[in-house]
């Protein structure tokens, strides 16, 4: 939805109040009064903008934000702090190269990829073999966008082709991704898709390797997401382990016996993670260690700084 610069320009337009269709077009630069009457339907339908007809001009339509297009007004403005910090300089969300990064983030996240590369730097024959999903062709198309646009980086290869590993601002694309799942969940219930083993794996395996811990801090903390599928319920997740405030190793394995541990369903987690509100999140053994690794997600997520254009610290490896 926020790829499309045109319901950029509407959402921006409806913040500063109600608005008259007319009105809309002129601020959004006068599109096709067919472009723009169906971009302002699909809006309506997703809950974002509301029409309302007045009885002083019973012949006149005003749009105004809901209370989620208010909250999408939110992941825009997540979205538009990432884009400020990409590798070759700040993105302005409307224009064709912040679309291009956003399509790449979005179909990157969907089709698993990121899944796979969060793991480790992956070649495309490599690729190819742990995702079905998709043909080689459109594999190869989804990794050159993602190339392109500062998401991935081509290591040094050694006999198995060339690996690909995901950037540090790639790395922070799971912040927008968090905030629009949040959005979606909230006002699109029903409607959105499933939060799943490997989108929870996906955003730990990315986002752990940016945190940054107090310097003295070390122990291993399991982090778990209560993923329900009907009448069935798993744990997906990963294990951080940390010395000297620095993370070691970040695993998907689950079992053992960590210092700490927490716990919850995704909206608890997102909750936890956007708005720094471990409230609904169960926390268990060393309390401390575990608050701390949530305040630093959060801070790495949420909290770094734009103007920078980078994420403090270099991330570390996970395994």
């Amino acid at each position: 939805m926020l790829a499309t610069p045109l319901n950029v320009l509407l959402l921006r337009a409806l913040a500063e109040g109600t608005s008259r269709q007319t009105d809309l077009r002129r601020a959004a630069g006068m599109p096709a009064q067919t472009t723009l009457r169906a971009h302002l339907r699909k809006l309506v339908e997703s809950g974002a903008l509301v029409k309302q007809r007045h009885d002083d001009f019973p012949g006149a339509l005003e749009l105004e934000l809901t209370g989620a297009g208010r909250d999408l007004l939110g992941v825009m403005a997540t979205l538009e702090a990432w884009l400020a910090a990409a590798p070759d300089g700040r993105l302005a969300l409307g224009d064709p190269p912040a679309k291009a990064a956003i399509k790449a983030l979005a179909e990157g996240w969907s089709s698993t990829i990121l899944r796979a590369l969060a793991a480790k730097p992956l070649s495309l024959t490599e690729l190819d073999r742990v995702i079905s999903s998709l043909n080689y062709p459109t594999l190869e198309r989804r990794l050159g966008a993602m190339r392109l646009v500062g998401q991935i980086e081509a290591r040094p290869g050694g006999g198995r082709g060339r690996p690909y590993a995901v950037t540090a601002w790639l790395r922070q694309g799971v912040a927008p991704i968090a905030a629009a799942t949040y959005w979606e969940h909230r006002h699109r219930v029903g409607a959105a898709p499933p939060f799943g083993r490997l989108d929870a794996e996906a955003a730990f395996l990315l986002s752990v390797p940016l945190l940054q811990l107090p310097g003295k801090l070390s122990g291993s903390c399991r982090l778990a997401v209560e993923i329900s599928n009907g009448r069935k319920h798993t744990m997906a997740g990963v294990v951080v382990d940390a010395k000297a405030g620095r993370v070691v190793s970040c695993t998907t394995r689950l079992q053992g016996h960590p210092d700490a541990w927490t716990s919850g369903s995704p909206a608890a987690w997102l909750a936890a993670l956007i708005d720094a509100d471990p409230g609904a999140l169960e926390l268990g053994g060393d309390t401390s260690l575990a608050r701390a690794v949530l305040d630093g997600l959060h801070r790495a997520l949420f909290a770094f700084d734009a103007e920078s254009a980078r994420p403090p610290g270099q991330p570390a490896e996970p395994t």
